[in-house]
């Protein structure tokens, strides 16, 4: 609190010089103190702590030994191309060596359109197909980027593949002669 301090001023009676009373102001300082540790420690509470996040990506361990495996039908894939523009080119359970394929080819974008492909292509082929000895469906996705697509877009699809929570889906860095001639001037620089 402020306090104001008064102390005498000269003569006065014996006709000495009448001086004005001399004020001095003292301001104490503990009741602020008081309010700015009340403030910083209700800011270091209520703030959440910004700690750094990162995606998970399990690989194969780099290991010499081939393993023979059944080849996947292109009826449980589905393809994804990462073009330039944010655009997504997609096959759904078709190849792209195809006749079909050429008419099969569809565009989307990242985000909620992608995510609502993933999720009907899924349902799809989980429904057609039973699942392993795992637990998991039959419904596999395949990621090539182009290289018109940036490393956004591979971060964004990856983010998707957790959002739908697909289990099984592999990053494939290049394109097939098929899928080059399927795809033609989309993804060219």
């Amino acid at each position: 609190m402020a306090a104001i301090e008064e102390s005498g001023g000269g003569g006065g009676k014996d006709g000495g010089k009448v001086r004005g009373k001399k004020m001095s102001t003292r301001v104490d300082m503990t009741p602020m103190v008081d309010l700015g540790f009340l403030l910083i420690t209700f800011f270091m509470l209520a703030t959440t702590m910004s700690k750094p996040t990162s995606m998970t990506l399990n690989v194969p361990d780099k290991t010499e030994e081939t393993v023979k495996t059944e080849p996947l039908k292109a009826s449980k894939v589905l393809t994804l191309f990462m073009g330039k523009n944010d655009d997504v080119y997609y096959l759904d359970g078709i190849a792209a060596d195809d006749p079909k394929a050429e008419e099969s080819l569809k565009t989307t974008r990242f985000g909620s359109d992608l995510r609502s492909v993933i999720f009907e292509s899924s349902k799809r082929i989980n429904a057609a197909y039973p699942k392993d000895e795992k637990g998991y469906g039959a419904f596999v996705v395949v990621i090539k980027p182009t290289v018109v697509s940036t490393y956004k877009n591979m971060v964004d699809v990856l983010d998707e593949m957790a959002i739908t929570k697909s289990k099984k889906y592999a990053l494939v860095d290049e394109l097939t002669d098929s899928e080059k001639k399927l795809l033609g001037d989309k993804v060219k620089p």
